[in-house]
C-alpha cells in the first residue's frame, strides 16, 4: 500500500470514530484561548485558521486534520477557526484521539506530519 494510501486508511478510520458536525460559512468553530476537548477533520468545506489580529495561518481543506495542538499540549486554543464555506467537520474527543494515537502508532505519525508541515509553512513566512 503507498503512503497516501495508508493515510487515506487512517483518515477513515477518524472518519468512523468521529462525529460528524455541520458548520455553516462564517461559523466560529473556535476562538483562540478556548479549551481544548476535540479535534477536528474536515470531511467537506473549507477552515480559516487565525492568530492575533486576523493572522491567517492556514485555510483546511477535506482531509485536514486542526485542533489537535491544544490536545496535545492539554492547552487552550492557539488559533480561531472558522467556516469559510458551509462545513462539514469530523470530531474526535480528547479520549477517543489518544486512544487512536495509542493503539495505531502511524497515526500518531501522521498528526506530527500535519504539526510539523503547519509549523514548516508558518517558519518560512517569517
Amino acid at each position: 500500500m503507498t503512503e497516501s494510501g495508508v493515510q487515506d486508511e487512517y483518515l477513515a478510520l477518524l472518519m468512523r470514530n468521529g462525529d460528524a458536525e455541520p458548520f455553516a460559512a462564517g461559523e466560529k468553530i473556535f476562538d483562540e484561548g478556548d479549551a481544548a476537548d476535540k479535534v477536528y477533520l474536515v470531511k467537506l468545506g473549507e477552515v480559516e485558521l487565525t492568530t492575533g489580529a486576523n493572522h491567517v495561518l492556514e485555510v483546511v481543506g477535506p482531509g485536514g486534520l486542526f485542533g489537535e495542538m491544544a490536545v496535545i499540549e492539554r492547552d487552550t486554543r492557539s488559533a480561531t477557526a472558522v467556516a469559510q464555506t458551509d462545513c462539514e467537520l469530523v470530531t474526535i474527543d480528547r479520549r477517543r484521539f489518544w486512544f487512536l494515537v495509542q493503539e495505531t502508532p502511524y497515526f500518531a505519525e501522521i498528526v506530527m506530519r500535519v504539526m510539523a508541515d503547519r509549523l514548516r509553512r508558518e517558519t518560512s513566512r517569517s
